[in-house]
C-alpha cells in the first residue's frame, strides 16, 4: 500500500518557506485560514515539526519566553527543506491518482512554487486526466456495446463526470495563471502571512 502524504508537514514547511515561525504561530495560521485537512491539531503540528527538524529539513534558529509562558523555538526551512518542499508539491500536483483531499491541500500550497513550475505541473495533470477521459469513453462504449445495463456502468460514468469537472476547472486556473490574473510575488505573500497573523 502507498504511504499517504504527510500533509501537515508539507503544510509546515510550506509555511516556514515564507517565514521563520514557532508552532504556536504556525497553529493560529493553520485554525485562521482554515486548512481543514490538517487534523489531530495541535499534536499532529508539533510531531510533524519534530520530524522534519530530525530530518534537517527545518532548524530552530530562535529560542525564547515572554513571562511565565513555555519557551518559544522558532523554525526556519534549510535549503534542502525547501527542494523536498517544491518537489513534493509539484509530484502532488502531477499525479491524479492521488485522492481528492490530498489534491485539495496541495491546492492551497500552490504558492510555494514558482508560476511556472506550478503551469508545468498543472499542465501535466491535465493531459493525464485528459488520457485517462479518453480511456474511460472508451470503456463506457465498450460495456454499452456488449448489452450491459446502463446500471452496471455507473460507478465509470461517476468518475467520468468528476475528472471531467476537474479538467475544466484545472483550465480555467492554467488560464488565469497564464494570463496574470493569477500570481504570487514572494512580497505579497510574505505580507499575507502578516495579515493573517494580526500583524501590521
Amino acid at each position: 500500500m502507498a504511504r499517504r502524504p504527510d500533509l501537515v508537514g508539507l503544510t509546515v514547511l510550506a509555511m516556514l518557506s515564507v517565514r521563520a515561525s514557532h508552532p504556536y504561530e504556525l497553529h493560529r495560521f493553520i485554525v485562521d485560514t482554515h486548512k481543514d485537512y490538517v487534523t489531530g491539531l495541535p499534536r499532529s503540528l508539533y510531531h510533524a515539526v519534530e520530524r522534519l527538524a530530525g530530518e534537517e529539513l527545518i532548524v530552530p534558529v530562535e529560542t525564547s519566553r515572554e513571562g511565565r509562558r513555555p519557551e518559544r523555538t522558532v523554525y526556519e526551512i534549510t535549503d534542502e527543506g525547501r527542494r523536498e518542499l517544491a518537489t513534493r508539491i509539484r509530484a502532488l500536483l502531477e499525479n491524479p491518482g492521488a485522492e481528492r483531499r490530498t489534491f485539495t491541500a496541495v491546492v492551497s500550497l500552490i504558492g510555494v512554487l514558482p508560476v511556472p513550475d506550478a503551469l508545468r505541473a498543472l499542465r501535466t495533470r491535465a493531459a493525464t486526466i485528459e488520457g485517462a477521459l479518453a480511456a474511460m469513453s472508451g470503456h463506457l462504449k465498450a460495456m454499452r456495446d456488449s448489452g450491459l445495463p446502463d446500471v452496471l456502468m455507473i460507478e465509470v460514468d461517476y468518475e467520468r463526470a468528476v475528472s471531467e469537472a476537474e479538467l475544466t476547472w484545472l483550465h480555467q486556473l492554467i488560464a488565469r495563471l497564464e494570463s496574470g490574473e493569477l500570481d504570487w510575488p514572494s512580497t505579497v505573500r510574505q505580507e499575507l502571512l502578516g495579515q493573517v497573523l494580526g500583524e501590521s
